[in-house]
């Protein structure tokens, strides 16, 4: 029992020692009220009541002086707490200013139909895709992180932003059958270059996931690269899929999309040299695991100190006094009312 005492106790003075005032300037009302007090207690005449005879005062009905002198004191009470409701108190802190790793980040999605391979079992390259890219995101903090879709042509899904779960959705709504077929890499690092070479952040990234050959669109992946490092841009290309030949979607039928086993095709070389000549590296993603590995990495490689900061909200608890001082006056009315009712 004592030690639940106790704990309370300590829990009581650390939540008050935790309050903060919106309005600290209004407590200094609470100096006058002693002051105001006493000087109506100077003013105030005692009451006098002349008898002839004192017996007569002894049988006379005597009052409940040591219920009805609280009428005062709760009074003044209601005005106090009143007072400390108007300061506005409050818990929490104020803005803190805090070092965290933030960059720009582009990320660029293939979406054309061979990305339903199915050699990443049990699913295809475009759900793992999306896994491994959404637990990238997640893992950040203060990234600004677009996203680009593109198979024939490019479309950007998310400008670069700090909403998270905009992102996030944008990336779970990826699907082959958005745009146009095909592997337009030029276009695709041309269209996410555009996003980033205005970014303000000290750090601009692009991460390219493809898993073909280009072989769509008017700009050629060599210059759009070079443009891209021109802006400071850093390429983090990966190339999704299997070695060999893979389930790879070649029409429809009557039972939904029909497989056949194709060859694997990735230009590597291609995307070695976009990836190197932007000072970024590329990364073959043969598995599911080792997409996730490779994203690990890029998450360690690319890290900038920036300045942020950080609100924490404050929590109002102007409720508490303003519900005591109510509670005072309720009792002043009801105590005067009870001595006005006494014979």
């Amino acid at each position: 029992m004592t030690a639940t005492l106790l704990a309370w106790l300590a829990a009581a003075r650390d939540a008050l020692f935790a309050i903060d005032f919106g309005r600290p300037w209004v407590l200094a009302l609470l100096l006058l009220l002693p002051l105001v007090a006493y000087a109506q207690r100077r003013r105030r005449q005692p009451p006098a009541l002349v008898f002839s005879r004192t017996a007569l005062l002894a049988r006379a009905p005597q009052p409940r002086r040591s219920l009805a002198r609280w009428a005062p004191r709760l009074r003044w009470l209601a005005i106090a707490a009143l007072v400390v409701a108007l300061a506005q108190p409050r818990t929490g802190a104020s803005a803190q200013h805090v070092t965290r790793d933030g960059i720009d980040i582009a990320l660029v999605v293939d979406i054309s139909s061979s990305m339903l391979a199915e050699d990443f079992q049990p699913q295809n390259r475009m759900e793992v895709a999306k896994e491994r890219a959404q637990a990238f995101v997640t893992g950040r903090r203060t990234d600004r992180i677009g996203v680009i879709a593109f198979s024939g042509e490019a479309l950007t899904q998310v400008p670069l932003t700090s909403d998270y779960p905009v992102v996030l959705a944008a990336i779970q709504n990826l699907q082959p059958g958005l745009l146009e077929d095909g592997t337009a890499i030029g276009t695709a690092i041309a269209t996410a270059a555009n996003r980033l070479r205005s970014a303000d952040g000290r750090s601009r990234v692009m991460l390219l996931l493809t898993d073909g050959e280009n072989n769509r669109g008017a700009i050629d992946p060599r210059t759009a690269a070079q443009a891209a490092s021109a802006f400071g841009i850093r390429i983090y290309a990966i190339g999704i899929g299997s070695e060999g030949v893979a389930p790879t979607p070649v029409g429809r039928g009557l039972f939904g999309l029909r497989y056949e086993n194709r060859p694997v095709r990735i230009d590597e070389p291609l995307l070695t040299e976009i990836a190197e000549g932007s000072g970024g590296r590329y990364f073959r993603a043969r598995d599911a695991e080792a997409l996730q590995r490779i994203f690990e990495q890029i998450d360690q490689l690319e890290r900038s100190p920036v300045a942020a900061r950080t609100f924490v909200q404050y929590t109002e608890r102007f409720q508490w006094p303003l519900l005591l001082s109510m509670l005072a006056l309720v009792g002043e009315l009801w105590l005067l009312a009870w001595r006005g009712a006494v014979p």
